[in-house]
């Protein structure tokens, strides 16, 4: 039995990390201040004796009673939407110094955005990156890339037990329906007979895991011990433009395609090499995309059919 903290715990991962450690036997403590997620999605945990829920800003000092044995960092808008609207906590964000005070090992949720537009494909955890640090996605790309850098040296200067989990785009039930990001724009566009908005001529390419899949991921890097970075995320590539048109075939949806330019620094391309997840962790994904998007159609199917 392990004590964990999980900032941004009631966000769309997070709350499934929660879920995860609760079911084998470990105390969880969930920090979020709502600001990009709900309380719906921890909503059915506060009945089990070993979950605690702390509302908090993590850009503030952070103070939590007692020890801990792990503290998984997710406190940070990730979908553009979000962090446009909020760069300075995107950049601010940090919960390291707790982590040392504690002796608590300390998993930092990292991005594929720190690879930003891709000169290398598939991306490994080698490559350094091609970002533009002053355009509109730097905010975002720059904070997790300098939260890397943060991680390490405090595993250097102090010691600290650290681990990077690199996030490719991942989907699933308690995804917000505004969340602004692909698979939340395209289903809800699909399922609302609207056309599904897509930028440039689709050409440019993802990969995406379902959450089950990363979370199996994320626990054993925790568990590992592996101080380097590694990508967590289905190495399966699809355009965007088959994307959208998977979503309208597995959605029943008659909605149109229709084309807008697209946006500045938007990656060309998205896959990860995931060869060190599978040698150091023994972990690859095991759910297919579609029969991922199918369970997530259907969570956005319910959750727009509720009464507001």
């Amino acid at each position: 039995m392990a004590r964990i903290l999980i900032t941004g715990g009631a966000g769309f991962i997070g709350s499934h990390l929660c879920e995860r450690f609760l079911e084998e036997g470990d105390d969880v403590i969930c920090m979020d201040n709502f600001r990009t997620s709900t309380p719906d999605n921890i909503a059915h945990l506060f009945a089990n004796r070993r979950f605690m829920f702390i509302e908090q800003d993590v850009t503030t000092y952070i103070y939590v009673k007692g020890p801990l044995d792990a503290i998984l960092h997710f406190a940070s808008p990730a979908s553009p939407v979000d962090y446009h609207e909020l760069p300075i906590p995107t950049l601010k964000v940090g919960s390291l110094g707790l982590a040392k005070e504690k002796n608590a090992r300390f998993l930092l949720a990292s991005t594929s955005e720190v690879y930003g537009d891709p000169l290398v494909h598939p991306q490994n955890e080698e490559y350094w990156g091609n970002v533009n640090p002053i355009g509109p996605r730097g905010v975002y790309d720059e904070a997790k890339r300098f939260a890397e850098a943060l991680t390490m040296a405090y595993h250097r200067a102090h010691g600290v037990e650290t681990r990077i989990v690199r996030i490719f785009n991942t989907h699933g039930p308690r995804m917000r329906l505004n969340d602004g990001r692909v698979v939340p724009n395209f289903i809800s566009q699909a399922l609302g007979g609207e056309p599904l908005t897509v930028y440039g001529d689709g050409s440019q390419t993802r990969s995406f895991c379902y959450v089950s899949d990363l979370v199996e991921g994320m626990v054993r890097l925790l568990r590992s011990d592996y101080t380097g970075p590694v990508n967590c995320g289905n190495p399966q590539e699809v355009t965007i433009l088959e994307f959208a048109r998977t979503i309208i075939r597995l959605s029943g949806s008659k909605s149109p395609i229709v084309f807008r330019p697209l946006p500045e620094d938007d990656p060309k391309v998205r896959q990860p090499d995931i060869a060190r997840a599978r040698k150091l962790l023994g972990w690859e994904p095991r759910v297919g995309l579609e029969e991922g998007l199918r369970r997530t159609i259907a969570f956005f199917g319910e959750k727009l059919r509720r009464p507001a």
